[in-house]
């Protein structure tokens, strides 16, 4: 089970191929606030909803200074569909050995209809632009996820 990260700690480096399997990095976005968030699956309804989300609020959160990536244990092609299909506009990471969510702690035991499975932890984690983590939230939901970041950082 890895460990979450807290505010203050450095958040975690990470090199992952993107929907067109072009390398991307968190030092490439030195200097600028990061939302990262991890979800289980594209093309999955829940995922659906936060990536539109995200998407639909990306020209406010970037006028404020943020960038937007999202990592899941896809493969980059599996993200290329993803992104056709709903139009998306924010980042997407493929982590299929699941390295990055690890170390993010966003992998491990969650509930999942009553039982306790091992999977993808629904998180966000927001980097500021010296690369520490400003904060971490585990087990959001996918819906109303992106109002209320907006909401607590105040955009």
């Amino acid at each position: 089970m890895s460990e979450r990260l807290q505010t203050g700690d450095t958040a975690p480096a990470f090199t992952l191929p993107d929907a067109d399997g072009n390398e991307v990095s968190l030092a490439d976005h030195q200097g600028r606030k990061v939302i990262v968030y991890f979800y289980p699956a594209a093309l999955t309804p829940g995922c659906t909803k936060q990536a539109c989300d995200f998407t639909d609020n990306l020209e406010v959160l970037a006028g404020a200074g943020y960038d937007v990536i999202g990592i899941s244990p896809d493969k980059p092609e599996k993200l290329a569909k993803f992104r056709e299909k709903e139009s998306l506009k924010v980042t997407l990471l493929a982590d299929p050995d699941k390295k990055v969510l690890e170390a993010y702690g966003a992998f491990g035991e969650k509930k999942l209809y009553g039982k306790t499975v091992v999977g993808v932890i629904r998180s966000t984690v927001v980097v500021d632009e010296e690369g520490k983590v400003e904060r971490a939230l585990y087990n959001v939901k996918a819906t109303g996820h992106v109002a209320k970041i907006i909401k607590d950082l105040g955009i």
